[in-house]
């Protein structure tokens, strides 16, 4: 027996090593770091933040922790709440969520006489009311009978929007940076905008567009991606900032971060929400020339868009997003090779500064600060779900012990304006609770229904037949405001989209007179027209390449029954026919 073991012996070990790691938990149980002390150490991080902005500051927009008061920043719209309000469901606080789904109702205006980002509109306000909307029942609210179609935050996200379109009325499609929520676009309003101002709408705007039926938001983002798609340099690089009048490139840096970045998340991202394929093979043809003219030894560099020379060999911490994005397209070894990279610029200052500069390993003067920035999270959220690795769980109590012994006051968390010296700036960014605080919650919390894996889901009966709901696969936008993609098909408002009963009696009770008879699908592409009959499907094939070039509306190809009932219409009808 003792010969046994001893011969058995490594192979024990390797299964004792095996065991305490279940495929759901964590393996850095190994190295001692406890996820669920730290789940709730960053739970009270957001209290304490969230309690002082609702004592101190609401209804400004934002918290100014050192004087325990308020400021408005992006358009006094009482901004931390509408941004933190998803976190407060995925923190499991249904009793506040509701609270602040009314204060909201009641107290925020649009009609009001302020210049706003377009961008930071969009991504804040309309991604986190579009993003509450459609957790909203999940939380206990009571919704509306045509919900997740209809509903207050539903109105007030597109009424948000609506304000943000008269902005894409230039010649290229381009949006203008900055709009005045009263008037539109102020004269002299300049024309030049970065990137991601213009590329950064398709993941709200597209949302919209499938639960309210107006196909315009949809419309004005992809005409933006579009328009810088057919600007790109000859080497396939995009710059900075381009002029949204004469779509000439103003500032000819290229690459993946500040100015750029979410441009290409949401390519990403809107191929995956609209399972939109010429999206996904723009991405990866910038992917291919970013590789080419930008990565030197798994860190990214800036260069000049039409020569490809390097322009600055700096990384920002804007840039730290791009692993989790390589993630999502499954290029994991990379990601993770440029994660640890950047992991050990974190580990250098205990934080990320706004730009560091590669080859001389330090930070670049006025940029040595950490406004407290979710991007390096964000990323080890995403590979944490795909690698288990136990190193990005220690990114994370990283970043909770650093955020708690350095920007940690009396009235909430502060920026941090130099990482050298530790000294604090009066701002806490709405982001911090809408992204860093939840981004690590949910790396340290393994079951939590974000991560929902499709095993679980709930069923609603919608005007326009059954939808799936809540089965997980949310796509964050880049304010990490998850988006239900399985929303975008509840709503479909056109009749040939609607199997309805009596749609399938018919076509049955028909073929007596008809012969010959096809039922009517859904085809995987295009506008939705029901199916021609065998003759017209070979013009119909033909049609399906250019269709599938515009695919604007993806729809889900699933009768809106429930499968009993159409099994019972069908076997009802052949029983008539024998």
């Amino acid at each position: 027996g003792a010969a046994m073991l001893r011969s058995l012996g490594p192979l024990l070990c390797l299964w004792a090593l095996r065991v305490p790691v279940p495929p759901a938990g964590t393996g850095a149980a190994a190295r001692g770091l406890d996820i669920a002390s730290y789940r709730e150490r960053v739970r009270a991080m957001f209290y304490h933040a969230y309690e002082h902005y609702l004592e101190s500051a609401f209804p400004y927009d934002e918290l100014r922790p050192l004087t325990c008061d308020g400021q408005d920043t992006w358009g006094s719209v009482s901004l931390t709440l509408i941004d933190a309000l998803d976190t407060l469901l995925i923190l499991g606080n249904v009793s506040e969520f509701q609270r602040v789904v009314s204060v909201l109702q009641e107290g925020v205006d649009f009609d009001i006489d302020v210049n706003a980002s377009v961008f930071e509109t969009n991504i804040r306000v309309v991604g986190g009311l579009l993003s509450a909307h459609l957790l909203s029942k999940k939380a206990g609210v009571e919704v509306e009978v045509g919900w997740p179609c209809s509903g207050p935050l539903l109105r007030m996200a597109e009424e948000a929007a609506r304000k943000l379109l008269p902005a894409f009325q230039t010649p290229t499609g381009m949006p203008y940076g900055t709009v005045n929520l009263l008037h539109g676009v102020n004269p002299g309003e300049t024309p030049v905008t970065c990137t991601a101002g213009i590329g950064t709408f398709i993941v709200e705007f597209a949302t919209l567009s499938h639960l309210t039926g107006d196909p315009v938001f949809e419309d004005v983002a992809r005409k933006a991606l579009k328009a810088l798609w057919k600007n790109r340099s000859d080497i396939g690089l995009v710059g900075n900032h381009i002029d949204v009048l004469t779509a000439k490139w103003v500032a000819q840096d290229a690459g993946i971060g500040a100015g750029v970045d979410s441009y290409f998340e949401y390519l990403v991202k809107g191929a995956i929400l609209l399972q939109d394929q010429e999206l996904m093979s723009m991405f990866l043809e910038y992917n291919k020339a970013i590789k080419n003219y930008t990565k030197f030894d798994d860190w990214y560099l800036w260069v000049q868009m039409y020569k490809g020379t390097v322009s600055m060999p700096i990384f920002q911490s804007l840039e730290a997003y791009w692993p989790g994005l390589q993630s999502l397209i499954g290029d994991v070894d990379n990601a993770m090779r440029t994660f640890l990279n950047y992991y050990t610029v974190w580990k250098q200052f205990g934080g990320l500064p706004e730009f560091y500069n590669i080859p001389q390993g330090y930070t670049v003067d006025k940029r040595e600060g950490y406004p407290l920035r979710p991007e390096l999270i964000e990323s080890a959220m995403y590979l944490y779900r795909a690698t288990r690795d136990p190193t990005l769980l220690e990114l994370g109590r990283d970043a909770v012990e650093s955020i708690e012994k350095i920007s940690k006051v009396d009235c909430g968390f502060a920026t941090i304006k130099d990482l050298r010296d530790h000294r604090l700036d009066n701002r806490m960014e709405s982001f911090f609770l809408a992204e860093t605080v939840k981004y690590l919650y949910l790396l340290f919390d393994p079951d939590n229904f974000i991560h929902n894996d499709g095993s679980d889901f709930d069923v609603v009966i919608t005007p326009y037949g059954e939808c799936i709901l809540n089965a997980g696969g949310y796509v964050f936008n880049t304010e990490a405001h998850p988006i239900d993609p399985a929303a975008l098909h509840c709503c479909r408002k056109r009749k040939e989209e609607q199997w309805e009963v009596e749609d399938l009696m018919q076509e049955f009770y028909s073929l007596k007179k008809k012969k010959k008879f096809t039922l009517k699908r859904v085809p995987d592409h295009g506008e939705g027209e029901s199916a021609k009959d065998p003759e017209d499907a070979s013009s119909e094939k033909a049609g399906e390449k250019t269709n599938s070039k515009k695919s604007s509306h993806s729809i889900l190809s699933c009768p809106s029954q429930s499968f009993n009932s159409k099994l019972a219409v069908l076997g009802q009808v052949f029983l008539d026919n024998t």
